[in-house]
Formats: structure tokens, sequence, C-alpha cells
């Protein structure tokens, strides 16, 4: 993967992989697991899978997002402790697409999607009860003790 920043908001953290020499069908669930620290008790992790067109168009393809407090749990959110390494499992949604020969497929990670999805103050503090916001630094591991990675359901052609 090219992890060179390439298109508009440097808070978007863009993977790139090689030109397809082939059509490839992704169709099912996809997932992505994030290694991450945050500088916040907070935060949310959004991923997106993308079609790059030879010509550098780059189309959605699905997204997933995780608000970091509800990791392990709907029913009991627990806040992370900044700079603490966390693993992440983030189910984008159920997809079927071909990216075809001479494209590539991305993955941008970021922060924010907003109005998409709901700001995320960053805090920790309970949702609604203040106007307090922080800005948050996140951190995205891609080590072999920390290998944030997807899991594409690539269907075999032939």
């Amino acid at each position: 993967w090219d992890q060179r920043p390439i298109e508009a908001r440097e808070d978007v953290l863009m993977y790139t992989g090689r030109v397809l020499e082939s059509d490839m069908e992704v169709t099912g669930p996809v997932v992505a697991k994030l290694y991450a620290s945050s500088s916040a008790q907070d935060t949310d992790f959004i991923v997106r899978l993308v079609d790059v067109y030879p010509d550098g168009r780059a189309m959605y393809v699905c997204e997933g997002v995780i608000r970091a407090r509800y990791r392990d749990s709907h029913q009991r959110p627990t806040l992370m402790e900044p700079g603490k390494v966390y693993e992440f499992t983030i189910e984008l949604e159920v997809v079927s697409n071909a990216f075809k020969k001479g494209h590539r497929i991305r993955l941008d990670v970021t922060s924010s999607n907003f109005p998409r999805n709901d700001r995320n103050p960053n805090t920790g503090h309970e949702f609604g009860m203040d106007a307090e916001m922080r800005i948050a630094s996140q951190s995205i591991l891609h080590t072999r003790q920390y290998p944030s990675h997807v899991v594409l359901p690539i269907i075999p052609r032939g």
C-alpha cells in the first residue's frame, strides 16, 4: 500500500493499492481492523473503501464508523487512555463491486464525516451535556505488532 498523502485534506489517511492487473470482484461484508491511539478519551474512526479510476477519479464504494467508547460494547461504553493503542473492528457496509483492471483500491481513514455522521466532541463527556469540544490527534499503526488491515470478500473469477 502506498501511504503517501495524495488528495485534498490533511486529516484523511489514504492507503492506495497497486494498479489492478485484472478485474477483482468484492462481494460481501468488508471489515477493517485498526490499531490506533488518540490524544482524546473518545473519538471516532471512519473507514471508506474507494475505487480509484485510471484518470484519478475516486468513487466511494462503502463506509463504516466506530465511536471509540463503544469499541468493546454498546451496552458498556469505555473511554480510552490517551496515547494507549487499542484494536478497533470497523464493519463497513456490505458491498458488491467490480474493481476493473487498471483501477486501484483505496482505503481512507479519518475521524470526521459531519454531517453524515454526528460529531464527536472528543471530550469523553456524556453527549449533549455541555458544549465543550477538543481537537484529537490520532495515530494509526501498521507494524508487525499492530497490523492494521482490511478484509475484502474477494470472489474468485474463473
